[in-house]
């Protein structure tokens, strides 16, 4: 796909990996639809830096916890810009959670956020690629979908569900709309992490090292531009944990 021109949903976008993605596909001369949730400061540093790029660019903040905001969200996407050409379903929530400790209320947040919002996103959205007969799904899981964390169980899991969704996805609407997934590694881990925890997460791949973010967002756009014949893949951008 070249993406000259292409219209490109990007969830959670105002920070971390989402801006990274956002900063990356810019180069390639795509027009971006942004969406954040509470990070309005991020979000409004981040649409003037796009803007100073030449980006065309939106950015519109929803709650994607909401059935009725995914929705909404979708259609405006598509009266905004136009057209959908790509879905980067990357927003999600991360926290510890140990086992014994685990709310419902924990449950239902990682599973709203992590794996209901992007099934209903693509959902809603492939009904626009569909009718334009083309479109690209990247969903944006985690090392810990594969390799469970322990103490952040419901997360793991939920990503895992997003590893399943593509697959599933990736049948559904083939042949014309292909759906992909990353499994990023440690990047950019959480501050609150003690040194000991850090070390750990380095330890547990075989580069012994964090990735950066742009190491995600150049796997992105390679998979939006550099080739148009794969689809239901996931890929690990993990530094080689999956294999230790």
């Amino acid at each position: 796909m070249h993406l000259q021109g292409k219209t490109i949903i990007i969830t959670g976008a105002a920070v971390r990996l989402g801006r990274a993605m956002a900063l990356e596909l810019a180069e390639s001369g795509a027009h971006l639809f942004c969406h954040y949730h509470s990070s309005h400061r991020q979000a409004h540093s981040l649409e003037q830096e796009l803007r100073d790029k030449g980006c065309e660019t939106h950015f519109y903040q929803a709650d994607l916890s909401d059935r009725a905001q995914i929705k909404k969200m979708a259609e405006q996407a598509h009266h905004r810009m136009g057209q959908i050409d790509v879905l980067i379903n990357n927003a999600a929530v991360f926290y510890k959670t140990p086992l014994g400790q685990v709310t419902e209320a924990d449950w239902d947040y990682f599973m709203n956020l992590n794996l209901k919002a992007p099934f209903f996103l693509a959902q809603e959205v492939s009904r626009f690629m569909l009718k334009q007969g083309s479109g690209k799904i990247v969903n944006i899981a985690d090392a810990g979908a594969v390799r469970m964390f322990p103490g952040y169980l419901p997360y793991s899991i939920s990503k895992a569900g997003v590893v399943a969704l593509t697959t599933g996805l990736a049948k559904a609407l083939a042949p014309n709309i292909q759906v992909n997934c990353v499994n990023p590694g440690p990047v950019l881990l959480p501050e609150e992490l003690s040194e000991d925890e850090r070390s750990f997460a380095l330890e547990q791949t075989l580069l012994n090292r964090e990735g950066r973010p742009e190491d995600i967002a150049r796997t992105v756009r390679f998979i939006l531009e550099g080739t148009d014949y794969m689809t239901g893949a996931v890929i690990p951008v993990d530094g080689g944990r999956q294999i230790r």
